[in-house]
C-alpha cells in the first residue's frame, strides 16, 4: 500500500494503523478451532455447532488484534522506540503523524470496549469462564507492549494467546470440552504464528538491543534465530501427526505445502540477513500462516 501523502486521521491513516496484514494471525487459530469443533460436532448432531458463536469468536479475535496494534503503535511512540529514521519495519501511524495522539487514545478505548461487547455473548455459549478469558486477553494485550516484550516474553505470549487460548476456547465454546487433539493442534498453531514474531524481532534485533529490549532473538543471536524459525515450522507440521492418529490424514499431509513455503522463506531470510528487505519475509510468513490454517481446516473438514 502507498504510504505517501497520508492525510491525518483519514480512512487510509486508520487502515495503516490497523495493520490488516496482521489479521491473519488472529484469524488462523479461530479457523482451526472451528474446523476441529465442526468435525467433532457431527458426532452429536447438526444442531450442536453454533454459527453465531463461531462468528463471535472470529470477530472478537480480529477486534482484539486491531486493538493490540493500536496499543503497540501508541506505547512504542510514547516510549520513544519508534524512530522514523532508524525504523526498519512498516511505518507507524503515531510516529508518522498520520493519527493524532488523542485520536489513538480514543481508538484504543473504543476497540477495547468493542471487543468486550462482541465477546460478552460468548458467556451464553461457554459459561462465566469466558469473562476471565476475555479479561486476560485485554490485560495481556496491554502488558505485551508496555512490559513483557522487553523481557523476552513475547514468544511465550504468542504460543498462549495465538495458539492455546484461541484454538482451545473456540472449540470449548462449541462443545464445552477440550480434547488432547485440540490441545496439540493449538500448540502447533502457536508455533506457526510465532514465526511472524521471530522474523519481526530478527529484523529489529540491533535496534531492540540498543533500546534495551531483550527479545528472544537478542538473547540467542541471529544464527540461532534463523534455525529456530525453520524448526518452528517443522515441529508444527510434525505435531499434526495427531490428526493422522485420529483419522484425518489430509489434515496432516496438506500442511506440508505450508512447510515448503516456510522453507523458501527461511532461505530468503538467511540470504537477506538484515535491513528493511526482511519485510518481504514478514509478508511471506503471514501468507504462510494463512496457508497452514487453511490446509489444516480443509484436511479436517474433508469427508
Amino acid at each position: 500500500m502507498e504510504e505517501k501523502n497520508v492525510k491525518q486521521d483519514s480512512f487510509k491513516a486508520w487502515l495503516l494503523a490497523a495493520r490488516p496484514k496482521t489479521l491473519t494471525g488472529a484469524a488462523v487459530p479461530v479457523i482451526i478451532g472451528l474446523a476441529l469443533a465442526w468435525t467433532d460436532a457431527r458426532e452429536y448432531g447438526d444442531d450442536v455447532f453454533s454459527y453465531f458463536a463461531a462468528a463471535l469468536c472470529l470477530l472478537f479475535a480480529l477486534t482484539m488484534q486491531v486493538d493490540a496494534n493500536f496499543v503497540n503503535d501508541f506505547f512504542d511512540y510514547a516510549k520513544g522506540n519508534d524512530d522514523a529514521e532508524t525504523r526498519l519495519g512498516p511505518l507507524r501511524a503515531c510516529t508518522q503523524g498520520w493519527v493524532k495522539i488523542d485520536s489513538m487514545k480514543r481508538a484504543i478505548a473504543s476497540t477495547t470496549i468493542l471487543a468486550c461487547v462482541i465477546g460478552l455473548p460468548l458467556v451464553y455459549y461457554g459459561g462465566l469462564e469466558m469473562l476471565l478469558v476475555g479479561a486476560l486477553c485485554v490485560l495481556f494485550c496491554f502488558l505485551y507492549t508496555t512490559h513483557l516484550s522487553y523481557i523476552g516474553m513475547g514468544d511465550v505470549l504468542v504460543l498462549v494467546f495465538f495458539g492455546i487460548v484461541p484454538v482451545s476456547i473456540t472449540y470449548y465454546v462449541q462443545l464445552h470440552t477440550v480434547t488432547w487433539q485440540v490441545f496439540w493442534a493449538s500448540i502447533a498453531c502457536g508455533l506457526v504464528i510465532d514465526g511472524l514474531l521471530i522474523v519481526n524481532n530478527y529484523r529489529d534485533r540491533d535496534n531492540d538491543k540498543r533500546d534495551g529490549k531483550k527479545t528472544l532473538v537478542v538473547k540467542i543471536g541471529a544464527k540461532a534465530t534463523e534455525w529456530l524459525y525453520l524448526t518452528l515450522g517443522i515441529v508444527a507440521v510434525l505435531i499434526g501427526g495427531v490428526f493422522w492418529w485420529s483419522g484425518h490424514v489430509l489434515a496432516f499431509v496438506l500442511p506440508f505445502i505450508y512447510l515448503v513455503l516456510h522453507t523458501f522463506t527461511w532461505l530468503k531470510m538467511r540470504r537477506i540477513k538484515e535491513g528493511r528487505a526482511l519485510n518481504e519475509c514478514l509478508g511471506e510468513t503471514a501468507r504462510n500462516m494463512l496457508v497452514y490454517g487453511l490446509c489444516v481446516a480443509i484436511g479436517l473438514l474433508a469427508i
